[in-house]
């Protein structure tokens, strides 16, 4: 199945190795080790139980396998939590209001991410489908992304355009 449902803390440890997956395919953590992946876990689970989150994340469950005695075949109930086949994890930042934005309130895609043994079937698709969802029903307006190559082509038929910001960064 290839519906998305919204995260919750026990899905914390598996969107930490989504997570990892894209770290790697981005090739951003060389050299940084692990030591994120238990910051990353209590973070998650602390903001995605909290009862008016900005942190979300919308994942679809890897599909149940007959044929492994740890997963068996039960079409009314859902897999496990803790076994994903793709995510997309968004925030809410609260800035300064404006003229375009009069609540101040924007969105941000944190990350998004299929385990490779599930790429190509519609997963991220599905996730951010409903990502964008949620923030439509908050009244976010502005969300924002960093794309890779792979992604971008998702990005831009959901809507997605490069903005013309010329945005910089300092690390301190």
């Amino acid at each position: 199945m290839n519906e998305a449902r919204r995260a919750t803390a026990a899905d914390a440890a598996e969107l930490v190795r989504l997570r990892g997956v894209l770290m790697n395919d981005l090739a951003r953590h060389e050299g940084a080790g692990d030591g994120w992946r238990e910051a990353a876990a209590a973070t998650l689970r602390e903001r995605l139980a909290e009862p008016h989150p900005t942190l979300v994340a919308f994942v679809v469950d890897q599909p149940v396998h007959p044929d492994r005695p740890d997963q068996p075949e039960q079409p009314d109930r859902p897999v496990p939590a803790g076994l994903l086949a793709a995510c997309a994890v968004g925030t809410v930042e609260r800035r300064l209001p404006g003229p375009v934005n009069p609540s101040g309130e924007m969105g941000y895609v944190l990350n998004v991410v299929t385990d490779p043994a599930h790429r190509r079937r519609g997963h991220s698709r599905s996730c951010m489908t409903a990502l964008l969802a949620w923030y439509r029903g908050r009244g976010i307006k502005t969300i924002d992304l960093l794309a890779s190559p792979e992604g971008e082509p998702l990005y831009r038929s959901l809507g997605f355009v490069r903005s013309a910001d010329s945005a910089m960064r300092l690390r301190a």
